[in-house]
């Protein structure tokens, strides 16, 4: 039920500028705050940021944007989901991009393999990985490390990169992450 008595229009305005697309349409924050191009990939690592999702999403695509920067001579690229666990769970995968061209500026949606139900609200992960010559920059949001991790118990943390040395498969789960202080945008239709 929309919230129209409180001043609030009946609307989602993220959804309106969106064009109104039809089904699910998540993102981890407006393309308002997109405030960055940021050079934060490292080949062969992987970049996992925040998502919040509802009971009965049903996510069937992952879009990130790259920045200025192309991918140079991809050799695998992919995106990932995460669960909601404290070591957050691969739930699905897109396949392997391969050599498929991502050129500056350029927003990549990507199907998963299988469609994502999810079972439980909470913040879920969606993950990116390229191995290139050059990785590609992504649209964001800088910020300061202590943002990224929170100032308060219970606050999530906003992005973290892990592995090393991956190609065509997404790791088991997110496991010994670090914080990255670049929050890149994602939409989960």
């Amino acid at each position: 039920m929309p919230l129209v008595n409180g001043r609030y229009g009946p609307k989602n305005p993220a959804w309106l500028l969106a064009g109104q697309p039809a089904g699910l349409f998540r993102e981890n924050f407006t393309r308002h705050n997109v405030l960055n191009d940021g050079g934060v990939l490292t080949t062969q690592i992987m970049l996992a940021t925040a998502l919040p999702l509802y009971a009965g999403d049903v996510v069937t695509s992952l879009t990130f944007a790259s920045g200025g920067t192309a991918a140079g001579t991809p050799t695998n690229w992919w995106f990932a989901l995460y669960s909601d666990d404290t070591t957050p769970a691969l739930l699905g995968q897109t396949a392997d991009q391969l050599t498929a061209a991502w050129a500056g500026s350029t927003a990549k949606t990507v199907p998963l393999a299988s469609p994502v139900t999810i079972t439980r609200t909470g913040v879920y992960y969606a993950a990116v990985m390229v191995k290139a010559t050059t990785v590609p920059s992504l649209v964001g949001l800088a910020t300061l490390t202590g943002a990224v991790t929170g100032i308060t118990t219970g606050d999530k943390t906003l992005t973290t990169v892990s592995g090393s040395a991956l190609t065509g498969t997404a790791p088991a789960t997110i496991a010994s992450p670090s914080v990255s202080a670049f929050v890149p945008r994602v939409v989960a239709t």
